[in-house]
């Protein structure tokens, strides 16, 4: 076999310095993502019939198209539309909050309404405010349902953000790809990636399964 791991090892510490980019893209549009899904999800959950359309057809659009695309949109075609400059990372950012908040809106709406109904009924009667209601007594219980779905939406989102090499911007894939394209040696550079993202995938896993062990300790 014509592999030889040794003539990657300089270029080691700068296909690592991708994770930057990788890290700041997932934990930002994460945070931003389950901002949005929470959102989504009271749409869902009310009466009011236009929210609830806004909320379905977000998700529709947003479930049934390719992230891929999604990303490419942003970047290169609504530069063109409204005439403006996006810088690479935030055009990453945007695609990948918009496409986990349609996913996880059902994750989160789908906890809440496992929350025992007979809770937001006595709510109700002791004439709790609604938002107070959702955000003191529902969203914290609701949150141990949906956890590990949300824990396996992040090890998602840490793989697909691999994408994000088509739109040049130098995170731990594209690096390993420059580095193939500079040495006329691809496997070994992508193989060394694999394994990069393979270990922030375990690391991920173990945080999410810790977190669940405190989460039922404190039941």
């Amino acid at each position: 076999m014509n592999l030889d791991f040794n003539s990657i090892v300089p270029s080691i510490p700068y296909i690592l310095g991708g994770l930057q980019y990788t890290l700041k893209i997932v934990v930002v549009a994460a945070l931003l993502g389950l901002l949005l899904a929470t959102i989504l999800a009271l749409f869902k959950i009310t009466t009011i019939k236009p929210l609830i359309w806004l909320a379905d057809a977000y998700t529709s659009i947003f479930r049934g198209t390719p992230l891929v695309l999604q990303l490419l949109i942003i970047y290169f075609g609504l530069p063109q539309v409204f005439n403006f400059k996006i810088d690479p990372y935030w055009a990453a950012v945007s695609a990948f909050s918009l496409n986990s908040g349609a996913y996880m809106s059902e994750v989160i709406r789908g906890g809440i309404m496992a929350v025992d109904k007979g809770q937001r009924e006595a709510s109700a009667a002791l004439g709790i405010p609604y938002s107070k209601m959702m955000l003191d007594i529902i969203l914290p219980q609701a949150f141990k349902n949906f956890l590990p779905a949300l824990m396996n939406e992040l090890i998602t989102l840490t793989k697909e953000s691999a994408i994000v090499t088509v739109i040049g911007l130098e995170d731990v894939m594209r690096r390993a790809y420059q580095t193939g394209s500079d040495t006329y040696r691809y496997f070994e550079p992508l193989l060394f990636a694999g394994l990069v993202y393979y270990v922030l995938v375990m690391l991920l896993t173990m945080l999410g399964k810790l977190v669940e062990r405190r989460l039922r300790k404190s039941d």
